[in-house]
């Protein structure tokens, strides 16, 4: 029997596949449980609906995410912290650090989760900081540790 699963199923296949399955399987365990939906045509119609549905909110994501990214990059950030006479931080600078920074200068909010550092920044200097935005657009902003006091 044909199903289309509306969700993803261990061993069988993700949500919206069209799967090949035994009738009894389907009819006693995927369907009882809302696993997947026999494939009629009007089935068929409406997942094809959903998908194209779906790639044109993703679409709208990534096309705002690939804006954002452009503005982003357009400015260098300052972040001044306590730091010796070495340019060694007192601490270390992380990646909500670097999110908090970015928001107040953009006026936009910037998931920490969206700044990807491999490790905490604990000297003075310019860094390249990696931005993953939703929608899979990634790319690198400057960022300038500066020593509280000095510019």
């Amino acid at each position: 029997m044909k199903v289309v699963l509306i969700k993803d199923v261990p061993k069988i296949g993700k949500k919206g596949e069209i799967k090949n399955v035994s009738d009894g399987y389907a009819r006693n365990y995927l369907i009882p449980k809302r696993l997947a939906l026999v494939a009629t045509p009007d089935v068929l119609k409406k997942i094809e609906k959903e998908k194209q549905i779906q790639q044109e909110k993703e679409q709208k994501i990534r096309e705002e995410s690939q804006e954002l990214l452009k503005y982003l990059q357009k400015f260098l950030y300052k972040i001044p912290v306590k730091a010796g006479g070495s340019g060694k931080l007192f601490g270390a600078l992380t990646n909500s650090d670097i999110a908090k920074v970015v928001s107040e200068k953009v006026e936009r909010q910037i998931d920490k989760k969206w700044v990807i550092l491999n490790k905490p920044i604990k000297q003075i200097g310019v860094y390249d900081i990696e931005i993953k935005l939703p929608g899979g657009v990634s790319g690198k902003i400057k960022v300038e540790v500066v020593q509280e006091g000095k510019n």
